[in-house]
């Protein structure tokens, strides 16, 4: 693997969390970030992951963040030109972000957390527990800081490297229809090319089957990645980007009173919820539908308004299809009513075969449906970079992407992953993904549908989401 050096950075780094996408990433930012590694140190929670930074010799402290604590730990860590790298769960993302900004300290995360116990707190409604609510939150912020240290919001592979894939797929669709394309520098330029494409649907398509030794035994929580990260993704409100071409409005779905007004939620947990989707190697498959920050911040980005009323945005959601343990485990969760497991086990050692097919699924254009993303198996991801597996290590790359980016446009304000350079991150991240690869379908939601049962389904519009959904 290449060693090249990305960047310079004269600040302190601080990781708030280590767990298995902290671990990943950490040889990567020392490997490409030109930096001295005392000033590289881990804030975290427990013991996980002490190892793997003594052996790069890394501070490594146990800390937990909390609400009353938070301020007077991060103090002596942090200041103007440092970078806040957080990759925890049950902190705060927009107290962290606040923190930074009022400092000038650059931020990133790979999803917007809240404070522990509020994404199962039943006194809540759904929607105040959904990522729409986390993401509007944030992005208030831009009122009272629209200028700043560079604050990236949501990036680590999905969210994060799928925003990158979904531009380059439609660069790629619009190429071999039309050939030669001006590449869109704006958010309006880009929903101009998406209308035009006719692009109707995006998935995050994913189907992960990494297989370990032992398999997941009773009464255990196991995954591929965060388990704590997963649980509590999946027990929200399952959300989608929801498409002006849409006829069919769910009998559960439900609309928010605030906000951008791109993504709607259903009244069931993500892990309850699942859609018809495809992946080249898979081929048709049925995916969980979780809610993830690219379902709503994709179709805010493409969506084109005209005097203000909105003509046009697709619908986009994660369509997650996990390692047969993790599917496993999901089936024992939600046969105790979405109480969690008391005992949890991420795979990485143990994995000996298997891949991670990660990527966005554009469907509705002239050419049917297109899949453009990473293919990454768990050999190629242990000979790439230590501490990861193929799931873990997809992440560490855009993480890696991301950074350098902020560090590269160090005054950019509070950003999502559509707002960047989608070259330039990829750039960086596709030595670490495996196999890159785009591939057309003729693959619709339709497809040999009807043949052993009467389906009610739209035969007008393969592409609404009443065809996609698992009833």
């Amino acid at each position: 693997m290449d060693d090249k050096k990305h960047a310079k950075f004269q600040g302190r780094l601080v990781f708030v969390g280590f767990g298995s996408v902290g671990q990943g990433t950490l040889p990567l930012i020392l490997r490409h970030i030109d930096m001295p590694r005392d000033r590289v140190s881990i804030i975290t929670a427990d013991e996980r992951g002490r190892k793997e930074a003594e052996q790069y010799g890394i501070k490594f402290v146990i800390n937990p963040l909390k609400r009353d604590n938070y301020q007077k730990i991060l103090e002596p860590l942090l200041g103007r030109g440092d970078f806040l790298l957080n990759l925890s769960v049950d902190v705060s993302s927009a107290v962290l972000i606040e923190y930074c900004l009022q400092r000038g300290v650059f931020y990133l995360d790979t999803c917007i957390e809240p404070w522990h116990g509020m994404y199962t707190d039943g006194s809540l409604p759904p929607g105040k527990r959904s990522n729409y609510g986390l993401r509007e939150e944030v992005l208030e912020f831009r009122k009272k800081y629209p200028t700043g240290a560079t604050v990236v919001l949501t990036h680590g592979a999905n969210p994060g490297l799928i925003s990158h894939w979904v531009k380059q797929g439609m660069v790629n669709i619009a190429r071999d229809v039309w050939g030669d394309v001006k590449i869109p520098k704006t958010k309006e330029e880009w929903g101009r090319l998406a209308m035009k494409l006719g692009i109707k649907v995006i998935h995050c398509a994913e189907r992960d089957t990494q297989v370990a030794e032992p398999r997941k035994q009773r009464f255990e929580f196991a995954n591929t990645w965060s388990v704590d990260g997963f649980v509590s993704e999946g027990r929200q409100p399952s959300e989608l980007g929801w498409g002006t071409h849409e006829k069919h409005f769910p009998a559960d779905g439900h609309r928010h009173d605030f906000g951008c007004g791109s993504a709607i939620y259903l009244g069931r947990p993500g892990v309850s919820v699942k859609v018809r989707s495809w992946t080249p190697s898979e081929g048709p498959y049925h995916g969980f539908m979780i809610t993830h920050g690219e379902s709503i911040s994709i179709a805010d980005y493409l969506t084109v308004r005209d005097d203000g009323r909105v003509i046009y945005r697709p619908t986009c959601h994660y369509a997650y299809h996990p390692c047969d343990d993790a599917v496993l485990s999901n089936h024992e969760m939600g046969g105790k009513n979405w109480i969690a497991q008391s005992k949890y086990r991420i795979l990485m050692d143990e994995i000996f075969e298997g891949v991670d097919e990660l990527g966005a699924l554009l469907m509705g254009h002239s050419k049917g449906a297109y899949w453009f993303g990473s293919r990454l198996s768990i050999q190629q991801a242990r000979k790439l970079a230590p501490y990861n597996n193929a799931t873990s290590l997809q992440v560490a790359a855009g993480v890696l992407g991301a950074v350098v980016w902020a560090m590269e446009n160090p005054d950019a304000g509070i950003v999502e992953p559509d707002e960047l350079d989608y070259r330039r991150v990829l750039d960086i991240a596709d030595p670490y993904l495996g196999e890159i690869i785009g591939e057309y379908s003729d693959w619709t939601p339709l497809k040999e549908r009807g043949w052993l049962f009467e389906e009610d389904v739209d035969k007008a519009d393969p592409w609404q989401f009443k065809n996609f959904r698992v009833i």
